[in-house]
């Protein structure tokens, strides 16, 4: 059995991504209240296994868990892409009539402001968080109040789905990275089935240091897939650039990493993984 380390409660979308990821497998959640939790849960059991979000295609890069991710010694192993869903629910008695406020994560608020803008006369509360503004609703019979969450949610904690997909945007996707003690790559990715790979180097301050990289990457066929920068904090004007790349050939990827390490100042990869 897989036990498995998500920020949030079930019925987040940090669980249904895990449970997309690892479809058909015994698996036990373990539910935490930060991604700072769920990068200790792996130190202090290396068989754990973490899944946390990245990026999103509305919201964009979450930067923290970059920095996570980079001082916590784990590696990336695989990656999923999750279309993100909202619903608006209540309690089974409850009704468009007899609801007056409306309570969710910021975030999924903001994915829904044409829908709620539409609906001007509830009141709009921001909570923690979606599977938590359910779950809360059912635990203390909160009449009148209604909770923005996936329709999933909404299922576990014995709620009534006044109407699914109530999203402003419907290509909206959030990107989760699973990640583990380097230890335990192996088993859950085989290397020779990786053709992606995420990087994080700094650079001198010179002109021209990051299209040099660049330029060697292509020389070597690799494709640039995104690039993030975040300055270096204390050094003025030096920045840490954080790299996906892909690639049909193992052996040049290599190759490519061998040849622009000379022109970085530290280098570190974040892990090898099949691209989806």
């Amino acid at each position: 059995m897989k036990r498995v380390a998500i920020q949030g409660m079930l019925g987040s979308f940090h669980d249904i991504a895990a449970h997309e990821y690892f479809h058909g497998e015994q698996m036990q959640l373990i539910c935490c209240d930060t991604f700072e939790q769920v990068f200790e849960s792996i130190r202090r059991d290396p068989t754990v296994i973490g899944l946390l979000a990245i990026e999103n295609t509305i919201a964009g890069s979450l930067l923290h868990n970059y920095e996570l991710l980079r001082d916590s010694g784990t590696t990336i192993v695989g990656e999923h892409k999750l279309h993100i869903t909202h619903s608006i629910c209540c309690l089974p008695e409850d009704d468009w009539h007899t609801i007056s406020e409306v309570h969710s994560h910021p975030v999924a608020l903001m994915q829904c402001r044409d829908y709620l803008s539409a609906h001007e006369a509830l009141k709009v509360v921001e909570a923690e968080d979606t599977a938590g503004s359910a779950k809360y609703i059912h635990e203390h019979r909160c009449h009148g109040w209604a909770a923005i969450c996936h329709a999933d949610a909404a299922k576990l904690y014995g709620l009534k789905v006044l109407e699914d997909h109530i999203e402003d945007n419907k290509h909206n996707f959030t990107r989760f990275l699973v990640v583990t003690d380097p230890r335990k790559a192996d088993y859950l990715r085989p290397l020779n089935d990786v053709n992606k790979s995420s990087i994080v180097f700094t650079l001198p301050h010179a002109e021209g240091s990051l299209s040099k990289v660049l330029t060697i990457l292509s020389f070597y066929d690799i494709n640039l897939t995104k690039i993030q920068s975040l300055p270096v904090i204390g050094h003025e004007w030096e920045y840490m650039f954080y790299v996906d790349v892909t690639y049909d050939d193992l052996i040049r990827y290599r190759q490519s990493i061998d040849a622009i390490t000379p022109l970085v100042k530290a280098i570190k990869i974040l892990g090898e993984y099949k691209a989806v």
